[in-house]
């Protein structure tokens, strides 16, 4: 358990006002307080997070930058905010700041909408960057933070939020602020790093987008991951694959592929990649077996397949 902060600065008296009018029950904070997920420490805090003021309509590249320092990629806010802020609506949009995170060298992905997933995801060491309304749904104020830390005992959530860092709120009043937003909160990881919270299709669809343009070697390392995490995705292991070859890693991609079409003996884009590479490797006899297997197996990709076996056929004509 991380030491807590001397000081205990409060929500300010505008904040304030805007958290009385939300009224309703924060039933997350009364279901975590009267019984705390085992093995998450009742009081928890971050220190190590970098903090950066918010600059006016500005708080989601201060809020990113945050998080992308605490996963050890140091960039500051006014890089971002070509990035992700929009000035015709004086903020930044959700998907802005995922694709942000992955562009800068992150695994940018949302967690699990829970209080008790935004602990968990602090007890393993990952700040968590949220979207509050501040105001009332008919007169919304979006905002940005960084949740650094809770205390479950005195009911409070600690942010780096607009010009504080270190900002101690009630646990209840945040919970409201954040079921605004419908409790969206992501996380950025460095390479290798997976959320504790976020199920399979989120973490893969994550990756996907991440490798769009993302650097292979780093992607790669997340897509591994996560392999050990659910071991025989295909989505997974055909991502993998995808990464080490375009790291440059031919032979650990026909590993991945491999592994695929073990997996998943009728996926034809399994079989067709595993060829293609074993095609490059010289081993003509395994690879034209896997094409002519993707070949047979039909479906979309079967013009790709037949691609594939044409190439290797003449691969193996002007190797003779």
């Amino acid at each position: 358990m991380a030491a807590r902060g001397t000081g205990r600065r409060r929500l300010a008296p505008a904040l304030l006002l805007a958290a009385l009018l939300l009224g309703g029950c924060a039933t997350q904070t009364a279901a975590l307080r009267s019984a705390p997920p085992p093995g998450v420490a009742s009081r928890l805090e971050l220190p190590a997070t970098p903090f950066f003021a918010q600059e006016r309509y500005q708080c989601g590249p201060a809020a990113l930058a945050m998080a992308l320092g605490a996963a050890g990629i140091a960039v500051v806010p006014d890089t971002l905010v070509p990035q992700v802020y929009l000035p015709g609506r004086e903020g930044s949009l959700q998907v802005e700041m995922l694709a942000a995170a992955r562009r800068n060298g992150a695994l940018g992905v949302t967690i699990a909408p829970r209080l008790d997933a935004l602990l968990a995801e602090l007890q393993a060491g990952h700040p968590v960057l949220v979207l509050q309304n501040l105001s009332l749904p008919i007169f919304p104020r979006w905002h940005y933070a960084v949740v650094t830390g809770y205390d479950l005992a005195q009911g409070d959530i600690v942010l780096h939020s607009g010009t504080t860092e270190h900002m101690v709120m009630a646990m209840s009043t945040f919970e409201h602020t954040w079921a605004r937003s419908g409790y969206w909160a992501m996380v950025a990881l460095a390479p290798g790093q997976l959320p504790v919270t976020s199920d399979k299709p989120a973490v893969l669809d994550a990756l996907v987008a991440w490798e769009r343009n993302g650097k292979p070697d780093a992607v790669r390392q997340s897509y591994a991951a996560a392999d050990r995490r659910w071991p025989g995705e295909l989505g997974l292991l055909l991502g993998l694959g995808n990464t080490a070859y375009a790291a440059g890693d031919r032979a650990g991609a026909a590993d991945a592929f491999r592994r695929a079409t073990q997996a998943h003996p009728d996926s034809a884009p399994a079989f067709n990649n595993l060829a293609f590479v074993l095609s490059e490797l010289g081993d003509y006899g395994a690879a034209r077996t896997a094409a002519t297997r993707a070949l047979a197996l039909g479906g979309p990709f079967r013009a790709e397949a037949q691609a594939t076996l044409e190439t290797i056929e003449r691969a193996e004509r002007q190797r003779q």
